[in-house]
């Protein structure tokens, strides 16, 4: 049997308006996926074996996280909220709640194993950010299954260091008292942790690297370009392949940094990397200079005639 919530998602999304923030969504999930608002049966719920491989696949990730999530469960797990982590499918492989509140979670299908992909679940906030690869907050009847509207989820994406969606953070209440601006209030926490745990995966995956964070935040995420010795970008994280235009594909196109990042390339900034080279193999060697051609692989007359066409001293002095 239809109830008004149904009705009207229905009639929202039969009408062919604009309507409200997640109309699209709502369109998506009534006639892309073929769901039915009013329908009963809870999430599907994913074998133990199942998860556990989907687990193995981002094993690395997820023991990066976990002291993330735990950190999170902290901050809002005596409010009644729920802390989960999903993959990319949108199946919930890791969660946290009060023993108080587990019965409740369970029950809705907030569990590890169950399946709230969009495609499965309409309009949710595990689903729909997912699906749009945006922080999202769906409160209350904007969840398109009418048995959802007893939730408030606050959700944001996590791409992997190829700039690619890996997984989803969720926290869920289940306290029918929650309102809207403390929903936002916890949104907030909920993407800066994503951003934390982007940035340690991005980091991790880039050990020999140079990190260079870019000059502005950017509500998407961790802005950081990773940096060989030879000064090409080797990596980006989704926000900074936006923000310097390197594209989205997860395979990038090594290019200088300082191309991307608006440095002089002229003669005069090669030579100033040179000089910068010399001095440092130089400090490292305590003034030896027969070290310093060593590390610097030339030999000793060479060092001693690129020190004099860059006008440095006998000892690396200006």
């Amino acid at each position: 049997m239809r109830t008004n919530h149904s009705e009207h998602i229905i009639s929202v999304v039969e009408s062919g308006s604009v309507g409200t923030r997640l109309t699209a969504s709502w369109r998506r999930s009534l006639q892309k996926y073929g769901l039915d608002p009013s329908r009963d049966p809870g999430p599907r719920r994913f074998t133990e074996a199942e998860v556990h491989e989907r687990r193995a696949r981002l094993e690395g990730f997820m023991d990066l996280a976990t002291p993330k999530l735990d950190q999170l469960f902290q901050m809002v797990g005596n409010t009644g909220c729920s802390v989960l982590m999903t993959d990319r499918d949108g199946v919930i492989l890791d969660q946290r709640s009060k023993e108080a509140d587990s019965d409740t979670f369970q029950a809705w299908g907030l569990w590890q194993g169950c399946d709230w992909s969009e495609a499965a679940e309409g309009t949710n906030g595990i689903g729909t950010c997912l699906a749009e690869a945006r922080h999202i907050t769906i409160h209350g009847n904007e969840h398109f299954m009418s048995r959802n509207t007893v939730m408030s989820c606050m959700d944001s994406p996590i791409f992997g260091p190829d700039g690619q969606l890996i997984a989803a953070l969720d926290v869920s209440s289940c306290r029918a008292d929650q309102t809207e601006a403390y929903a936002r209030l916890i949104a907030g926490v909920v993407a800066q942790t994503a951003k934390q745990i982007e940035t340690e995966a991005f980091r991790a995956a880039f050990p020999k690297a140079r990190i260079i964070a870019g000059p502005e935040e950017r509500p998407e995420g961790a802005v950081l370009l990773a940096v060989d010795q030879d000064d090409l970008i080797v990596g980006a994280t989704r926000a900074a392949r936006r923000a310097f235009g390197l594209g989205l594909e997860a395979q990038l196109t090594a290019r200088p940094a300082s191309d991307i990042l608006g440095r002089d390339s002229s003669a005069s900034a090669l030579e100033r990397a040179e000089r910068a080279a010399l001095k440092r193999a130089i400090a490292r060697a305590g003034g030896n200079m027969s070290a310093a051609a060593r590390e610097l692989g030339i030999g000793r007359a060479t060092l001693y005639r690129r020190m004099k066409r860059l006008g440095l001293g006998e000892n690396g002095e200006n």
